[in-house]
């Protein structure tokens, strides 16, 4: 039962370690949509940046004339570590010499006392899936257009823009593997029409529909360090399996193949999308005065039912060891009682998984302090308490589920999986300031206070976004009469230290424990940090 709880803990890791890029997306939203908005902190929902006001607030789009068109790029340099360490007194489930080499007398886990590094950039494309882009800064491009008649209050609008993106992959031998090789998680909204409409000088409102694909990819190793087969190893030297000998045989055989806490179990893939996700938003400005503006921006939810494929590719080892089990007599009473694994090479199908985009909810106010100065504050509160947990559900009846649902029955049956995340609601704050040195010319800084929406039992390195300081700075220049330019330089540095024991989705060493733990016992710390820097060019035509 305790492997079979293992390989639950395999494709819930997979499910988690996917979808964790969205569950932390308190820091990938809007990291990828306008230079303008970035440069003040996201500071901007009562100064609405260009056509993408359609994203932060609709009713901004009021404040664009004639017919305009806008086209935005992003550059965006990723640096993401993880450093694995074992504390003192590692003695990984208390067996002895499970907890050093004693032919080194090092660390037998491999992965102990070792870096992880990566800044290559992943992406999900609506059709191709996740795709690994070459080394080097990513490019996210958005843009769109905008529509008022003279002396007309309304104001249409649509845009193509990426409101949640994130993805990396690592080198086949990094440590990192584990959570996970590569991963992507990408929502992309391809048609937004919005209508702003200006009630009267002082008040705007807007409305719009997103229409959106949501993809979710990873691949990653699988190992699972767990009692069960730390005893396996045990029993596998007492044994002396390299020499062939089957001492118990036929009543018992566990020499078909090398099996162990630190080995390698196989590989797993997941991917999951949604073509069609669709989302409202609506907003109001209120400017009495000519230094003085507020404005408030919601966007709806969206429940997803989002299907695909996953497959697992087991090693040999594995497969055999499991065929030797079943082959005995004692091996093939305990599979038919307990439905231990078969040792089948591989398993595939399909996969649905349901998830809840949260919606969000933002304010803020603009305020000239002087004909140089504006300041801009912001709140803003998004609804990740609906990331409570993830469900799976597979085509299939699997053989790991059927031993997870005697394990948990609250979250397991033979073709569901319920994966416990527990994440939270958070506020935010955002600053921003604005210079006005000519005409032409504004000098803008920004900080977004970006908190973490994740318990710290619930850490990973699948996504190592934590807490964190969105630093920016940027300008915006008037080219001609028709005719603006907005750059920024954005900043975000997210650390986090996980020691041995805390989080049970990457490095709890309990019996009990039904979440994959692939560095257990360990002690982990984590570094993310992401450069930004963009352009935008809008124009009348």
């Amino acid at each position: 039962m305790r492997v079979n709880r293992c390989r639950t803990r395999i494709i819930g890791a997979l499910a988690a370690g996917a979808v964790s890029c969205g569950a932390h997306a308190q820091l990938t939203q809007n990291l990828t949509i306008h230079p303008k908005a970035l440069a003040l902190g996201n500071a901007v929902t009562a100064d609405p940046p260009g056509i993408m006001a359609i994203h932060y607030n609709p009713a901004g789009l009021t404040k664009l004339e004639d017919r305009q068109v806008e086209v935005n790029l992003m550059s965006i340099y990723l640096d993401n570590d993880a450093d694995f360490h074992a504390p003192d007194g590692y003695n990984i489930f208390g067996i002895d010499g499970l907890e050093t080499d004693p032919v080194t007398g090092e660390q037998r886990d491999p992965v102990a006392n070792s870096h992880s590094h990566t800044n290559t950039v992943a992406l999900y494309v609506p059709g191709f899936g996740l795709q690994k882009l070459p080394p080097g800064p990513a490019l996210a491009p958005s843009g769109g257009v905008s529509i008022n008649e003279p002396g007309s209050k309304l104001t249409f609008g649509n845009a193509f823009y990426m409101p949640m993106a994130a993805g990396f992959y690592r080198e086949k031998e990094d440590p990192g593997r584990y959570q996970p090789k590569a991963t992507a998680l990408q929502r992309t909204t391809y048609l937004s029409p919005t209508v702003g409409y200006k009630v009267n000088d002082e008040w705007s409102v807007g409305a719009g529909v997103h229409l959106s694909h949501m993809g979710i990819a990873a691949d990653q190793y699988m190992r699972a360090p767990n009692m069960l087969l730390g005893v396996a190893e045990v029993l596998q030297d007492a044994f002396n399996c390299e020499s062939g000998d089957e001492p118990l045989a036929p009543w018992l055989a566990l020499c078909g193949g090398n099996v162990g806490p630190w080995d390698d179990i196989g590989a797993l893939s997941i991917d999951v999308q949604q073509t069609l996700s669709p989302t409202y938003s609506l907003g109001v400005m209120w400017e009495p005065t000519e230094w003085f503006s507020w404005g408030a921006s919601y966007t709806s939810e969206a429940d997803m039912n989002m299907k695909g494929q996953f497959a697992i590719e087991y090693t040999e080892d594995w497969s055999g060891f499991w065929q030797s089990v079943n082959s005995s007599i004692l091996g093939a009473i305990g599979s038919a009682i307990l439905s231990l694994p078969s040792g089948a090479p591989r398993e595939s199908g399909n996969v649905s998984l349901n998830l809840t985009y949260p919606q969000h909810f933002q304010t803020g106010i603009s305020v000239k302090v002087h004909p140089k100065l504006t300041l801009n504050v912001d709140l803003g509160w998004t609804d990740y308490s609906e990331w409570d947990a993830l469900e799976l559900k597979f085509d299939r009846n699997l053989e790991f589920l059927n031993a997870a649902r005697i394990l948990s029955p609250d979250n397991a049956t033979p073709n569901t999986l319920r994966l416990p995340l527990g994440f939270k609601d958070q506020w935010n704050w955002a600053f921003g300031a604005e210079f006005h040195a000519s005409s032409r010319l504004d000098l803008r800084a920004g900080v977004e206070i970006r908190d973490s929406v994740i318990p710290d039992d619930q850490r990973t390195i699948m996504a190592p976004f934590g807490g964190a300081n969105l630093y920016s700075v940027g300008l915006g220049y008037r080219w001609d009469r028709d005719t603006q330019i907005d750059m920024n330089l954005s900043y975000l540095h997210s650390v986090e230290e996980i020691p041995a024991d805390t989080s049970c989705n990457i490095n709890c060493d309990g019996i009990t424990n039904i979440i994959y733990n692939p560095y257990a016992g360990l002690d982990v710390k984590t570094s993310l940090r992401v450069v930004m820097a963009g352009l935008s060019f809008r124009t009348k035509f």
